[in-house]
């Protein structure tokens, strides 16, 4: 190999600081959103459900409470609808698990544990291509479940 071949390619711990860890990065910035998103809505829902069953027994006290109740049944609905939608609970545990599988291949590199206690050229390649592939399968299955949800809004 050449020396300008050399001075092109990128070494593991460039890999690590430009490619790993910002990636790291995202899918746990993005879980934690996911998370939060979805508890919110589900705090919401259940509040609100919850409230529903006591309202009813004082609607004939007031004429508004039936419309509050409808209200609040027709938001529980929209949230519904919402989660589904946007499948934050999915998200959440889909970009916590790729989070961590990436963590887990990086510590495993980093202490010279099995499957990377080989040669140095060996083992950076293996623990690249696994990298890239839990990578690659994450963006698999968003691509599948968005173009699932693109052919169910066509239907």
């Amino acid at each position: 190999m050449h020396i300008k071949e050399r001075m092109m390619l990128m070494d593991i711990n460039q890999y690590i600081e430009k490619r790993l860890d910002p990636q790291i990065n995202w899918y746990d910035k993005k879980s934690m959103e996911a998370q939060k998103a979805y508890k919110i809505f589900q705090i919401t829902e259940i509040v609100l459900a919850s409230i529903i069953p006591l309202l009813t027994g004082y609607s004939n006290v007031h004429f508004s409470i039936p419309i509050i109740v409808g209200i609040f049944g027709a938001v529980i609905a929209i949230i519904e609808s919402l989660t589904k939608l946007y499948k934050f609970h999915e998200n959440w545990i889909q970009y916590r698990s790729t989070c961590e599988l990436l963590k887990y291949q990086k510590y495993l590199y980093l202490t010279n544990s099995s499957p990377y206690n080989d040669e140095e050229e060996t083992k950076g390649n293996i623990f690249i291509r696994n990298v890239e592939s839990i990578i690659s399968s994450e963006n698999n299955q968003w691509k599948t479940i968005n173009s699932e949800k693109s052919s169910k809004k066509k239907s």
